[in-house]
């Protein structure tokens, strides 16, 4: 990647990115909302395909930065009638992933418009949470911490915390070599234009993390099994279990 100096976009005008009706309905589109994810369906269908295999009965999900819902559709696909808690910035988000969940589930759905680093979570009450590119958002130390923290606390024993996110990595010959093949990816879906006002959104954006530092962090705070599910170039799913 190369160096873009600016300065980083704070939580308001993220928010605002993506109250923008036009950004809504592209990301309620797999094929159209995630073109700058490698593997975006893959990383999906992981996930959730995981969480259904470690909590086969489970009955609350948690979905941090849920989007317009699509994490948490594809898990009801296959573990029904669950209830699920919603947490994103963005009230349209929200409204979108509401307008989608709402009429496939009997369970309850809850909602929150609000920054994960700033609600507060129930203690041991979620079967399954779910972080789909979100979690690059977090800029400090101290909010990692903080974030993968309260997670932990508010997954019920037995239950399990899944991310699929941009990463980065520790070594830089290793970073620019993913860094030019995602950008030949790119090309090829999108041109050179395209991957220029990527590499420029992530810059002013992003704040990715190695996934060593991801599951290092996950284990300290108490999480078991920590394992990698799924990585393609920039983009990786990964998660741990909350033992009982």
């Amino acid at each position: 990647m190369k160096q873009i100096t600016k300065r980083k976009m704070t939580t308001g005008e993220i928010r605002d990115k993506f109250e923008r009706d036009d950004v809504v309905e592209r990301y309620t589109n797999l094929a159209t909302g995630q073109i700058a994810i490698v593997d975006a369906a893959v990383n999906l269908e992981v996930l959730t395909e995981t969480a259904k295999r470690i909590v086969p009965r489970a009955r609350n999900v948690l979905d941090i930065g849920c989007g317009a819902g699509n994490y948490t559709l594809k898990l009801l696909s296959s573990l029904p009638n669950l209830n699920c808690t919603l947490v994103d910035l963005s009230g349209k988000m929200i409204k979108k992933a509401l307008e989608r969940i709402t009429p496939v589930t009997s369970g309850k759905v809850l909602w929150y418009q609000k920054d994960i680093r700033e609600i507060e979570l129930p203690k041991n009450r979620f079967d399954i949470a779910m972080a789909g590119a979100v979690l690059h958002h977090l800029r400090g130390e101290e909010e990692w911490n903080d974030v993968f923290s309260k997670v932990y606390d508010s997954i019920a024993p037995g239950g399990c915390f899944l991310i699929s996110d941009l990463i980065t990595h520790a070594n830089q010959a290793v970073e620019e070599c993913m860094w030019e093949r995602y950008e030949e990816y790119i090309g090829r879906i999108g041109g050179p234009e395209t991957f220029s006002d990527i590499e420029e959104g992530i810059a002013r954006e992003d704040t990715p993390r190695t996934i060593a530092y991801q599951l290092d962090l996950l284990s300290k705070v108490g999480f078991k099994d920590v394992d990698v599910l799924h990585k393609n170039i920039l983009f990786a799913t990964f998660g741990g279990v909350k033992k009982g």
